[in-house]
Parts: structure tokens; sequence; C-alpha cells
């Protein structure tokens, strides 16, 4: 029986406005304002080639709602929800740190959250196997009381904290695979048990203090909190290894009752904010993977929230590696194969090292 896959949608993700800029830094003085990184392109033409290939056929849409106030709260802080209301009427304004707000900024942002919250729902009452929201903002390094590095609320903390409150969850696992550092994430569960936080990311790319091995939690959560901080350069070969020896022995001893990934394809081959050399076929092997493991801990609860990805070309192929993998389809071929055949995709000695201490960790995760 063909499993059933939700997708998240809604043109309004596009209508956040983030401005112009030189890249991701503020536009003036010597920097020429352009376009900004952080743009509608990359997710917008990956639900455009999701429809073209008729994968799209075989997804169940989920209509979003906006998250209330009363959810967003149980992670951010009140002055900073204010502070974000505020900017987003005023048309202009910076959540905190390379979170740039426009107008009606809260309102989408609100709906994003809520689309997650939406699939996160769907998968855990089992009306969907599996699910996949295309929201934007994205969310993964929003802290408690400020947004960062594009992120104005924290999606995935938000829909967790949401299953917890509706279905009394105990045991949510994430497994960030954005080239960024799941800082947001990481941080508001620190100290919780109940989260089990896994990051594989770029060595100190963003944000640069934080996402090292020795990050492991705090109190209770001690050994709750995974990061595998990559080296520049890693491949196909470094991330496969990495969730055979560490990502899928992490959920093996947590068993959680669900897993969610904040899902950004900036580790692609192509993409200007990271130097990762990832291709459809790594988030092809990686999706696959966390297929078995949630059939084999937890009924096959998996959900996807899209995050970063700031190659127009290639983002949205990694995309679909993902959503043909999850829908069970084959492979449409790569176009842009011939061009990443370059060799040098295998494990590496000192990628291997990295992965050797974090898989020396798995024991004290809180079982």
């Amino acid at each position: 029986m063909a499993k059933k896959i939700g997708f998240v949608w809604h043109e309004r993700y596009m209508w956040h406005m983030t401005g112009f800029a030189a890249g991701s830094m503020p536009a003036g003085g010597y920097l020429e304002p352009d376009i900004h990184i952080e743009n509608p392109a990359a997710k917008r033409r990956m639900r455009n080639l999701l429809d073209v290939t008729g994968v799209l056929d075989h997804l169940t849409t989920i209509k979003p709602r906006a998250a209330t106030e009363e959810e967003a709260l149980r992670i951010h802080t009140a002055p900073y929800l204010a502070r974000v209301k505020e900017m987003s009427a005023l048309g202009f304004g910076d959540g905190g740190e390379l979170a740039p707000i426009g107008k009606d900024s809260w309102e989408i942002a609100l709906l994003s959250a809520g689309g997650c919250i939406e699939a996160a729902d769907k998968v855990w009452t089992r009306e969907l196997d599996q699910a996949y929201a295309l929201v934007r903002p994205p969310g993964h390094h929003a802290e408690r009381d400020r947004g960062r590095g594009f992120c104005l609320l924290a999606n995935v903390p938000i829909a967790i904290e949401h299953l917890r409150h509706t279905y009394r969850a105990r045991r949510i696992a994430t497994v960030d695979w954005d080239v960024h550092h799941g800082n947001g994430t990481q941080w508001i569960f620190y100290d919780d048990p109940g989260v089990l936080s896994i990051s594989l990311h770029q060595d100190r790319n963003y944000p640069r203090e934080s996402g090292g091995i020795d990050e492991r939690g705090a109190g209770d959560g001690f050994g709750a909190n995974i990061n595998i901080p990559l080296p520049p350069g890693s491949g196909h070969g470094a991330y496969v290894a990495a969730f055979d020896r560490v990502v899928l022995p992490a959920l093996a001893r947590y068993k959680p009752e669900m897993i969610i990934v904040p899902s950004g394809f900036d580790g692609c081959a192509m993409d200007p904010l990271g130097r990762q050399m990832l291709v459809t076929d790594t988030y092809r092997e990686m999706t696959q993977r966390l297929v078995k493991a949630a059939d084999e801990l937890c009924g096959g609860r998996l959900m996807f929230s899209h995050e970063g990805g700031y190659s127009p070309a290639y983002a949205p192929w990694c995309g679909l590696a993902v959503m043909e993998t999850l829908a069970e389809l084959p492979a449409t071929p790569d176009p842009f194969a011939h061009f990443h055949s370059m060799g040098g995709q295998e494990l590496q000695p000192w990628q291997a090292d990295v992965l050797e201490k974090v898989a020396a960790l798995i024991p004290e995760i809180p079982a």
C-alpha cells in the first residue's frame, strides 16, 4: 500500500520580504544593493519542479494555518514577539542578527510555524505517514529572545511543543542536515531530555560560536545534544558515514516517538553559503536511512521542515530527491551529475576522526 505523504505550501510564504542586500549583509556604504540571498527563488522553483515532474500528484496537500501567539509563546519571549510584530507593522527591521523583517513578516512567520504544526500533527495522528513543510521564513537559527540567520520563529521547536502540549509526546528527535548549525533548536532544548537534537553542519560556518562536539546538553538534558561539525569540503562519503556511524545509532539508543528533520539544501555542491559537496544522491540516501529508522523506531513518523538552500538551480533538485524518496517514486536523473562527477567524495581520514569522536558520546544519550 502506497504511503500518504503530506506537503505544506502556501504562496504567502514567498511574500516574506527580506529586502535588498549584498548577499546577506545590509546594503549601504560600499555594499551595492542587490536582491537578498534569502529570497523566494529556490523554494518556489522546488515547488515548481515537484509540479512539472509529476511528483506533486503523489502528495497530499496540507493546508497551513497561522500559529497562535500562545503557541509561539511556548518557545519565544513576549518582548521578542512584540518587537517582531512592531517591526513588521512598520515594514522594516531586523529580528536580531541577519534576520530581516518586511511588511507582513509577522503574519507570514506565524503561517510558517503553523504549517509545521499542521504537518507534525497529521503525522503524529497517522492521518499521513510522512510530510514535508516547504515553509518560509525558515526557523532553525531563531532563539527564544531573538531572530538569527534569516529565521524569525523557531518553526520546529514550536511544532514540538504543540505535540507535547496536545498529545503528551515524550521523546522527539531532530536531525538537522542544514549546512549551518541548528543553534536555535539546540539552545531551546539544551537542558531537556525529551528532545534529542542532532545537527550535521559545516564546522564553524554559522553561527561560528556554536556547534562544537563539546556542546552536549545540560542538567537532565546532558547527552541529548549531538553536534557533528564536519570540515569544509566534506562530501557524500562523509555525510553517509555520519548517518551510519552516528545518526542512526543515536536514534536507535534514544528510541524517539517521532523524527523531525530541519531540512536545508545549502550543503549542496552549488550553494553560495556552504562549502560542502553534497549531491542529489546524498539527500536521497540520507532520506532512505531516516525512513528506515522511522519505520523501525517510531511507526514511520517522520516530518521535514524546510530551512536553507540558496542555489536556485540546484537546491530544488535536492528537494526533489527527498520527495521522490518519501513517495517511493523512481529517481529523476540529476541534470548536473556530469558537473559534480569530480571525485573526492570518499570519506577522508580527518572527517572520520570527527565521526569517531562524536560516536564515542552515543552511550551517554538519555535512553
